[in-house]
């Protein structure tokens, strides 16, 4: 009973002393923004089921007069963006003249309510019911009658979780939000986003995502006990070990990778591309070529606004950058590619903000192509009247015996192929190792996709073709495909291609450097559809069609092309058994085989890439 009584006095203690922190934290937060100009006032907004969110509202000290809404809705704890206000003193946005809010969304930090990833949308017969649509209505309703000196009308930003929430408030939006900019939004999180690309399951990125966003209120990451993730995956085994021996069927999103392996209603109703019609709100779609985790989304989510876009309110912005790299206060380099200038801090001070002071504050409108994007290599701003740009000739590329690259097709008959062995007990790092956690500190997840892919060079499981050195410049713009013909000897087996820019060895920068510029994953089950999981016939000649996405890059005179293959990416990508089986997070150890793969490169079954040449 004593030692009760004392563990009773010590939770209390305990709990007093986090209250006092919290309220210590949220003090010092307050005054930093007062410090950096802003008066700061928190509030619990009511939703229409009674639940309350966490609001932070800024509004500039010195400003007169009634100003607009700059509002954001995160999972990630507002307290940051409320800290950051005075981290750019010039950035035009959040010193632009604006009421600037941030709430955090049910279920997490101060909000009240649960969390659920991705709440998917509501039913709208009843009127209680919610989801982000709702709450983003509802919040924007509270802010436009009771934060005084506002002028009635609210933009939405956000990148990535953020981003969507951005889409969601969109979908049904508040007559008072006049512009919204999505960056990064995943729109299909089985399709190509953060959770799967073409079926493909995105393992260490789902893992320590899950985990870390369903770890509580706030987010706390996963404790690795070994430094390199890749031995740590490799040492679980099966995905059926991870709940058997870490997650314990307690992570909601954990359960339904399990449960869900296919493209089933249960990702359909999540995808966001069905829930688009007209376009509602002049929308800013902003992504990054290396975008390392929601390239996908912004892309998918622009096309399918565009084509009920009749008065010319969707717009598409794609520059240099990894996830969320506009908002890096400079942006002039990533990873060893040097811009020659600012492209994040011009992007906001030329595109982004006029653009929102056209919407918000009646301010000039903006000169905006229908697409612009940054021409990697030429390193330019290139405007153009729709995208992907009709002035472009699709131009394929072979694969050739000697391990050419060619624009001319194979005339070798018949049978002509490459071959590798893939074993799913050796794969592929995806990254050179150690393999740091997805968001550990030193980690090189934020730039690997411009990482040089020479660490591969002494794999035998990694294939590549390349062209001879480019007499000429070429451009590509545009949509950017492979055609492979390709059999294996087990009955499954993903591919996995890339586009590399290979740099001359004269290059001062970076002599001889690979530069992966385009890649995709595709898990041969779904070659039939992506909804249809079926076995491949051992040593059947398939055709597989793999969207590597959409580029503007200019390759240089003196440069190479190179097209390399692989079939695992680990952990970026789990393991493919190479033995089919109906659910993969479900296979035994025995179900991982080795099997040869072969690349079909002949006249009958002329495997290549396709590029979108400017003309």
């Amino acid at each position: 009973m004593f030692l009760t009584n004392c563990a009773a006095r010590i939770g209390r203690v305990a709990m007093v002393l986090i209250v006092v922190l919290v309220a210590v934290a949220a003090m010092a937060a307050r005054q930093r923004a007062a410090d950096a100009g802003f008066l700061r006032r928190d509030e619990m907004i009511p939703m229409r089921d009674g639940v309350r969110l966490h609001t932070v509202v800024l509004r500039p000290r010195d400003a007169d007069g009634n100003l607009p809404f700059l509002f954001t809705r995160t999972p990630y704890n507002c307290e940051p963006f409320a800290n950051a206000v005075d981290a750019q003193p010039d950035n035009p946005l959040t010193h632009g003249g604006y009421l600037l809010v941030c709430q955090d969304i049910r279920g997490k930090f101060r909000s009240e309510g649960s969390f659920v990833m991705l709440r998917p949308p509501r039913d709208r017969a009843q009127k209680t019911a919610v989801d982000e649509s709702s709450d983003a209505y509802d919040a924007i309703e509270w802010l436009v009658r009771n934060v005084p000196t506002n002028n009635g009308r609210v933009g939405m930003f956000g990148t990535s979780y953020p981003g969507w929430l951005t889409v969601m408030a969109a979908l049904e939006p508040h007559p008072a939000l006049k512009a919204a900019a999505p960056m990064a939004s995943p729109a299909d999180m089985w399709a190509g986003d953060d959770f799967h690309h073409n079926g493909a399951f995105r393992l260490s990125y789902g893992f320590e995502y899950a985990t870390m966003m369903e770890s509580g209120k706030e987010n706390t990451r996963f404790a690795f006990d070994l430094p390199d993730t890749f031995e740590w995956y490799l040492r679980v085994g099966p995905l059926a070990m991870i709940n058997r021996r870490y997650l314990h069927e307690a992570y909601p999103t954990w359960n339904d990778f399990v449960a869900h392996p296919d493209y089933d209603a249960f990702w359909k109703r999540q995808a966001v591309v069905p829930q688009l019609g007209a376009v509602k709100v002049p929308t800013m779609n902003v992504a990054g070529w290396w975008d390392q985790e929601d390239f996908y989304g912004p892309i998918t989510i622009y096309e399918a606004l565009e084509k009920t876009d009749r008065v010319r309110q969707n717009f598409l912005v794609v520059g240099p950058w990894n996830h969320g790299g506009w908002n890096q206060q400079d942006g002039r380099r990533l990873g060893p590619l040097d811009f020659g200038r600012s492209i994040s801090k011009l992007f906001r001070a030329d595109v982004l903000a006029p653009w929102f002071a056209q919407h918000l504050k009646d301010a000039p409108s903006v000169d905006l192509p229908e697409a612009l994007t940054f021409e990697t290599g030429a390193n330019e701003w290139r405007r153009w009247n729709q995208w992907p740009p009709a002035s472009t000739r699709p131009t394929p590329m072979y694969l050739r015996a000697d391990r050419r690259l060619s624009f001319e097709p194979p005339e070798d008959g018949g049978a002509a192929f490459d071959a590798y062995v893939s074993d799913p007990a050796n794969p592929v790092p995806y990254r050179k190792r150690p393999i740091l956690p997805t968001y550990a500190e030193g980690s090189t997840w934020p730039t690997w996709l411009t990482d040089d892919q020479r660490f591969l060079s002494d794999r035998a499981d990694v294939v590549s073709w390349r062209t001879e050195a480019l007499a000429d410049d070429v451009v590509i713009a545009g949509r950017i495909r492979a055609d492979l013909f390709a059999s294996t000897t087990g009955s499954d087996a993903d591919w996995i291609v890339k586009l590399i820019d290979v740099y001359p060895d004269t290059d001062v920068a970076m002599p001889d450097y690979q530069l992966m510029i385009a890649n995709e994953v595709f898990r041969g089950r779904y070659r039939n559809g992506i909804d249809k999981p079926e076995p491949i016939a051992a040593g059947a000649v398939e055709r597989y069609t793999i969207d590597l996405h959409t580029q503007n890059y200019r390759f240089r005179r003196g440069h190479r092309v190179m097209a390399q293959l692989q079939s695992t990416w680990f952990p970026l990508i789990d393991r493919n058994p190479q033995t089919f089986v109906r659910n993969i997070f479900l296979a035994q150890a025995s179900d991982f085989r080795a099997a040869t793969h072969r690349v079909y490169r002949s006249s009958r079954y002329p495997s290549h890439v396709v590029m979108p040449v400017v003309r």
